[in-house]
């Protein structure tokens, strides 16, 4: 089962910017569908942006479309997400996941990583 390790999340502002980070163990990185979650407190967690191995597509929830970009750098074993224009709702802990290739909209989790808190203040 491949580990996944998340840094980057802190307190920002408002309209602030942050950029997480998520490291994976093991050699077959760039076959994996990856993505990142989150979870505010009291609310289930939420899919928020996913993107292929290749990196060649990629899938984001409505609330973040047009300020999220998911990215990755498959020499690194890393994948990335840039928040711009953050909001106090998008406050929550982030994890990153390996998913299964089987829908971009109910994706299927096979690990998570452990999470990283984003806090946003108004």
């Amino acid at each position: 089962q491949v580990q996944l390790t998340e840094s980057g999340g802190r307190l920002v502002q408002a309209g602030g910017s942050l950029r997480l980070s998520c490291v994976a163990s093991g050699r077959s990185f760039s076959t994996y569908r990856m993505g990142w979650f989150r979870q505010a407190p009291g609310q289930e967690r939420e899919s928020v942006a996913l993107i292929r191995g290749d990196g060649s597509s990629t899938y984001y929830a409505d609330s973040v479309k047009g300020r999220f970009t998911i990215s990755r750098d498959n020499a690194k074993n890393t994948v990335y997400l840039q928040m711009n224009s953050l909001k106090p709702e998008d406050t929550a802990v982030y994890y990153c996941a390996q998913v299964l290739p089987n829908s971009w909209t109910s994706p299927v989790v096979r690990s998570w990583g452990q999470g990283t808190q984003v806090t946003v203040s108004s």
